[in-house]
């Protein structure tokens, strides 16, 4: 896990993304995800990782581990406002501008991090459609690095 959460911040460094943005990639899953149940603290302890990372890299960290990507991913690609799911309390609300274009960064490198080819083969096409919807909220260099990572593969 550790050399993941390197790796993401390694991407997310590459792209020219600020530090907060670089301090919630090596911390993404600290919570756990939808799609990465364990997690390496509890909720409870989220007062520990602010005083580690900072209040605006650990909310960057919470916003994605808290998402519920069921309810959440469909909405890229067909709606300009995104109705975000909280899946630890439920609750709903509007993603804000710069939410959703650090949520889409930090979700992309997470993405590409673990895209080897087993992975490519099996995901690629779902993940080119999440990407495609998200491609107003990513930057340039974001976007040129998943087309060339999973454009091959679709």
């Amino acid at each position: 896990l550790e050399t993941h959460l390197k790796g993401t911040e390694s991407i997310l460094e590459s792209w020219g993304a600020s530090d907060v943005l670089r301090s919630a990639g090596l911390f993404h899953a600290a919570y756990g995800t939808a799609g990465f149940d364990e997690n390496m603290v509890s909720l409870a302890q989220r007062q520990d990782i602010k005083n580690i990372i900072g209040d605006e890299a650990e909310a960057l960290v919470y916003l994605y581990c808290s998402c519920d990507r069921n309810t959440v991913f469909p909405q890229f690609g067909s709606s300009d406002k995104i109705q975000f799911k909280d899946r630890f309390n439920g609750s709903l609300f509007e993603l804000t501008t710069e939410q959703m274009r650090s949520f889409c960064e930090l979700t992309a490198a997470n993405e590409l991090e673990i895209a080897n080819d087993a992975y490519k083969a099996k995901y690629s096409k779902n993940l080119l459609t999440l990407f495609n919807g998200m491609k107003s909220h990513l930057s340039l260099k974001a976007c040129l690095t998943y087309e060339s990572v999973l454009g091959e593969i679709a």
